[in-house]
């Protein structure tokens, strides 16, 4: 013990002991298998509550604009603008508030068709056996669903029932909201198929779907919501972009939901509305053509009649004559030039109008198309479809951006620039117009003049056939124009083309992923209580094993007890043959080893002072059975029972406690009066006595060394079980006369911090000779946290403050401790 002694070190850094954690975990393996078990419950009664989730698509193409009635001898030309760009706003249009409301207002997706399930309401769509032909003029009540319950084949009954007084409503046709007063409680009332319904938060028409059969007594619903937020919800739902990177004009509609009819159905008419609307577009022009060219034909007309009234005036007035032939090819002359002039005069003034137009307003989509009086200026139709196409690209991305958005800027500066360019170049053409207006009309002033010697009737009737000649060949060069622009209109196609319509040929679920959440269950409910053992396993400041012990501290372990339930403390004396009872033997061997190398002189008692940090550590219980084996080994043994605070050792022995050591030290009996022998041969029991108020100055007396020298003198061995040394003085005052010091050390019981405080005893001279014994032991197959033995017999001392843990307890468990004693795995 001396070459002990001058070996001490300080003991090693507490690390994480993780195979101490691994084992941990491992003992409590039905923890880890509970809480999987629980996850995977949890795990399968979310995916049986989830609805099924879809996707579904659909491909469109974008084409290069083009009539296919459009040729080189199609005298009007319709330039419809450029295509560049045309994928872009496509994507962008169908992201659009506005033509996600076009779509959800003609699918009527704001009323759902409802049935009770077995966890939730489900969207039934088209499988409703019925339908709603709503009142859109009238409000229609919003969120609580209404009941509808089949009858019979010709009758249902509405029902509701109404939390309070007031209703939502909305006016399906311009979505006002209202307010409509009704009876707070439950509404029923009797409808026949096709009667209409009239009521303050109910106005429609229901009718039975054609291939449905409802069965008597069967409920459905119908639920109205609010329409802006069906559409935010498709507007943020609804993706479209590139199907490949080899094929940019060919794009992909998606959609998710719960109810694939339904999305099958907003693609479609997502597909079908932006063909109508860029049909629109593509007809504008030519729209405002025929316009132009219709209210150009009506003055004409008019005019061609006027002339034609003239002409039946002059013949009826005058009789019928012969023009000569020269007079007739001047005439015709006049004809073509007058002809020719009235061409001149139509350019000047569309051209004259296009200016004006150019100048008073901002919207130039309503621009008709140049050619259709015929100018052929290269740079005016260049011109006029450039601007007409900036200011269609900027009537469309007033549906997509804000207004004050650079973009606008960018269009408007290049509908300046183009728009500056074109007035110079009508300028310059009115001006060349002009000039050949002033040529023809001084030819046609040369051949009237020539026409001047005939009779003033001959001239009359002459002029009269030039007007009606001029009129009927305007009118006939706007007629053809007219049905040429009506070809062309009549012909246009949609550049957006769906290639493949979305269809329900089954499949297109993405969810829930009934596999993930399986995955996660298992990751969850087995991460899950790891983190929890692992907090516990770092928070745990108890002894768990003996290579704890060896890393916390260096003084020795001289021996392992391990568990072994019995109905007293006298293990070794009726149970001889026992694990436990070998255990105090080998104890006992080890002892004779430190006393043989402590060279002790022979013939004098060697004394063991059994202490320990906190009650309940296994004292009394060790102290009995090493003075048990000493003395079946023929030993002369002395038990004393030094615990003065808390006499223990007595009951086992079946003795009192009225007399013992303390009543020697106070001088009131002798040695031999306080010694009563004991059952065991060789062993002799002296118990405390009377519990006194100063045990700590009763050792410290004189008649405590008497005692001891007397006892050295007349017991081989001599075990002294006293108070823990954690909580009092005690025992300190009693290390003097201890040859040998076992101190208990319980697993799963003692605190780690209690080594320490031996460790600092020991290193400082207080303690000597000094041993651990581990109680309650357990097997090291697995680093000392699950299988193998431990102490079970209870002590009597309870846990934490010494002076609580001298009460007795109930014997109860705590319920934390048997919920522990069930996760333990015992072997």
């Amino acid at each position: 013990m001396e070459d002990h002694e001058n070996d001490y070190s300080e003991p090693r850094g507490v690390n994480f002991d993780f195979r101490g954690f691994l084992f941990k975990a491992l003992n409590l393996w039905k923890l880890v298998l509970l809480s999987i078990g629980i996850a995977l419950i949890v795990a399968y009664l979310i995916n049986v509550r989830k609805q099924n989730i879809y996707r579904l698509d659909s491909l469109i193409s974008v084409e290069t604009e083009q009539n296919p009635f459009f040729t080189a001898n199609t005298s009007i030309s319709f330039n419809w603008g450029g295509v560049s760009g045309k994928v872009g706003k496509i994507m962008t249009s169908v992201k659009t508030r506005t033509h996600n409301e076009f779509v959800v207002d003609s699918l009527e997706y704001y009323m759902q068709y409802l049935k009770q399930g077995k966890y939730r309401m489900e969207d039934i769509y088209k499988d409703a056996p019925f339908i709603v032909k709503l009142d859109k003029t009238k409000g229609q009540l919003l969120g609580p669903p209404i009941g509808i319950r089949f009858i019979n084949d010709n009758q249902f009954e509405l029902f509701i029932d109404f939390a309070g007084t007031v209703a939502n409503l909305q006016r399906p046709i311009d979505k006002e909201r209202l307010q409509a007063n009704v009876t707070k409680g439950p509404f029923k009332a009797t409808y026949s198929f096709g009667q209409a319904i009239t009521l303050p938060f109910f106005n429609a028409t229901i009718i039975p779907r054609p291939n449905r059969i409802a069965q008597e007594n069967s409920e459905y619903f119908v639920r109205f919501l609010n329409f802006d937020g069906v559409v935010s919800g498709f507007q943020n739902g609804i993706q479209i972009g590139p199907f490949s990177k080899e094929s940019a004009s060919v794009l992909k509609l998606s959609l998710t939901g719960t109810n694939k009819s339904k999305i099958v159905d907003y693609l479609n008419a997502t597909s079908a509305i932006l063909s109508k609307m860029e049909l629109e577009r593509k007809n504008l022009y030519a729209t405002n053509t025929i316009k132009f060219i219709d209210s150009s034909l009506n003055a004409v007309n008019d005019n061609l009649k006027d002339v034609t009234d003239e002409m039946n005036t002059f013949r009826k007035k005058n009789k019928v004559f012969d023009v000569s032939d020269e007079m007739q090819i001047i005439s015709e002359k006049l004809k073509g030039l007058d002809i020719q002039k009235e061409q001149e005069q139509s350019k000047l003034n569309y051209l004259n109008a296009l200016e004006t137009y150019l100048r008073t307003k901002t919207d130039y989509t309503k621009i008709a198309a140049p050619t259709s009086v015929g100018i052929e200026e290269g740079n005016i139709l260049a011109s006029v479809s450039k601007i007409t196409a900036l200011a269609i690209e900027r009537q469309n991305l007033e549906y997509t951006t804000k207004e004050g958005s650079i973009l606008f800027k960018d269009i408007d500066n290049q509908l300046d620039s183009e728009k500056n360019v074109l007035l110079e170049t009508i300028d310059a053409t009115s001006s060349t117009i002009r000039s050949q207006l002033n040529a023809l009309t001084k030819n046609i002033g040369n051949l009237e003049a020539q026409l001047s010697g005939l009779p003033e009737d001959q001239q009359e009737f002459l002029k009269i056939q030039r007007k009606m000649n001029i009129s009927q060949q305007a009118y006939d060069v706007y007629l053809s124009k007219r049905g040429e622009a009506a070809i062309v209109k009549a012909a246009n196609v949609s550049d957006i083309t769906t290639i493949d319509e979305a269809k329900d040929i089954g499949g297109g679920l993405i969810g829930p992923n009934k596999s993930l959440n399986y995955m996660m269950a298992l990751m969850v409910g087995f991460f899950a209580p790891m983190f929890l053992i692992f907090v516990i396993f770092l928070l745990d400041n108890t002894i768990h094993g003996s290579d704890e012990v060896e890393r916390l501290s260096s003084i020795p372990i001289l021996g392992l007890i391990g568990k072994y339930n019995y109905k007293n403390n006298l293990v070794v004396f009726e149970k001889p043959k026992s694990a436990v009872a070998e255990s105090f033997r080998s104890i006992r061997s080890s002892l004779q080893f430190i006393y043989k190398k402590q060279g002790k002189e022979e013939g004098r008692g060697k004394t063991i002072m059994i202490t320990s940090s906190v009650s309940g550590e296994g004292k009394t219980f060790c102290s009995i059975n090493i003075a048990t084996v000493y003395a079946l080994s023929g030993k002369k043994t002395l038990l004393l029972g030094m615990d003065l605070r808390k006499p223990k050792i007595f009951g086992d022995f079946g003795m009192t406690n009225d007399k013992g050591v303390v009543n020697y030290l106070i001088g009131e009996c002798s040695f031999d009066e306080m010694n009563t022998g004991s059952f065991i041969e060789n062993l002799d029991v002296i118990p405390s006595g009377p519990v006194p108020p100063n045990p700590s100055e009763l050792f410290m007396g004189p008649r405590m060394k008497l005692l001891m020298e007397h006892v050295r003198q007349h017991y081989d061995i001599i075990v002294l079980d006293t108070p823990p040394l954690g909580l009092v003085t005690d025992a300190l005052e009693l290390t003097q006369y201890a040859d040998a010091t076992l101190f208990m050390v319980r697993l799963d019981y003692t605190k780690k911090g209690m080594l320490s405080l031996i460790n600092a005893k020991y290193k400082m001279g207080e303690v000597k000779n000094i041993s651990f014994v581990l109680n309650f032991y357990k097997h090291k197959t697995n680093h000392n946290y699950g299988y193998g033995y431990g102490y079970g017999y209870g002590y009597g001392y309870g846990y934490g403050v010494y002076g609580n843990a001298y009460h007795e307890g109930n014997g109860k468990r705590p319920l934390l401790r048997r919920i522990k004693k069930f996760l333990r795995i015992n072997t």
